[in-house]
């Protein structure tokens, strides 16, 4: 009886430790596709950005306006999001499902013909993404600006 709690026991102990490894392995994951969007907006690589945001994705944007991925684009090609800086601090990731939650602060500089060019943003985010097709891609997204310096 004492063999067999032991080895439920261990057994236990494996599936833990490999749910816990899963999990980082997922997170590590999502964090290299967060600094690649971040960086594809900060380049205004739209070719990147292509490929990590679902053609589906929808965004609520800190002008209040809500738009989709042929917005964004045309946005990024048009020089309306274009800034001389952008850093980002992931705070937590959650997954539920196939579904990743991203939740931090932003920290920006416009330029050129963006709205706000020269100024300080500091924002409040969440980037919501799904794996679609063994590839994750982001689907949502919300920003919320919380100051102008």
């Amino acid at each position: 009886m004492k063999k067999i709690k032991f080895i439920l026991l261990f057994i236990f102990h494996l599936l833990i430790n490999n749910f816990s490894s899963a999990q980082q392995s997922h997170e590590a994951v999502i964090r290299r596709l967060e600094n690649a969007e971040r960086e594809a907006i900060l380049k205004g690589d739209t070719t990147m950005l292509y490929q990590l945001m679902s053609s589906k994705i929808v965004v609520q944007n800190p002008e209040n306006a809500i738009v989709g991925f042929r917005q964004i684009i045309s946005r990024v090609k048009t020089g309306k999001i274009n800034y001389a800086s952008f850093e980002r601090s992931i705070e937590k990731i959650t997954f539920i499902g196939n579904t990743s939650i991203v939740m931090g602060k932003e920290v920006l500089v416009p330029q050129g013909s963006s709205q706000n060019a020269g100024k300080t943003i500091t924002r409040r985010f969440t980037n919501i993404w799904m794996k679609e097709k063994d590839a994750w891609k982001l689907v949502a997204r919300q920003a919320t600006i919380v100051s102008i310096n």
